[in-house]
């Protein structure tokens, strides 16, 4: 029985350090993508989206490895919780990278039109979304709800900046019309900056669940 223990929490371990691979993967990938909207780098932009395969499959790889996991050992009560937490956060983070994705696909509607400037605080709110993943990430590691219940506020901070950011923009078509495309592809990049927020925070009312056995709503 002791065996079968030490096996299911190696396997495990393996799991989470997986699932924080995966959250590097996606970081990088909104850090690239961000980079390739302001520099108007198309071949950096494509880079990002061929990378998302990558993501795809590695999210295959740990749902297989849990729900593997699930079937050999069939856990029950924290062990089983734990489990699904991890499907849970491997999904979230999966639609992070998507969200960078999706800001890389803007840069190609875009194209290289030099007389284009992005609105300087996206990088800003690239760099808090950034640091919320880094903060879900340690209270992951550690189990740590203290850690995890900071991501309400720092999520606020990045709706904050977004609505400042819209605001902007839109003031930006009204005295200049013809720049339409160029406005919604901006305003569609802030919004996947904040989707990718979101996302962050949905892990930290996983990991809440998971040590407290109860929903919380940290969004």
């Amino acid at each position: 029985m002791m065996v079968a223990r030490e096996q299911f929490e190696t396997d495990l371990k393996h799991i989470k350090e997986d699932i924080m691979a995966l959250s590097n993967m996606a970081v990088n990938a909104l850090r690239e993508a961000v980079d390739a909207l302001y520099n108007q780098d198309i071949t950096l932009a494509r880079e990002v989206i061929d990378k998302d395969r990558a993501v795809d499959k590695q999210e295959h790889t740990i749902n297989d490895q849990t729900i593997l996991l699930i079937a050999k050992q069939q856990p029950v009560a924290t062990d089983l919780r734990r489990l699904v937490i991890a499907l849970q956060i491997t999904a979230d983070i999966e639609r992070m990278a998507d969200n960078a994705k999706n800001i890389a696909k803007s840069t190609l509607h875009l194209g290289e039109d030099h007389r284009l400037t992005v609105h300087p605080r996206i990088k800003d709110m690239r760099d808090m979304a950034i640091d919320m993943n880094q903060t879900a990430m340690r209270a992951f590691q550690y189990d740590d709800i203290s850690i995890a219940r900071k991501l309400s506020e720092m999520d606020d901070e990045v709706d904050q900046l977004y609505e400042m950011i819209i605001h902007d923009i839109l003031n930006e078509t009204a005295t200049n019309p013809e720049k339409i495309q160029y406005v919604m592809q901006m305003a569609f990049s802030a919004r996947y900056i904040e989707r990718f927020a979101d996302h962050i925070t949905n892990i930290g009312e996983s990991i809440i669940y998971l040590v407290k056995g109860q929903s919380y709503k940290l969004n």
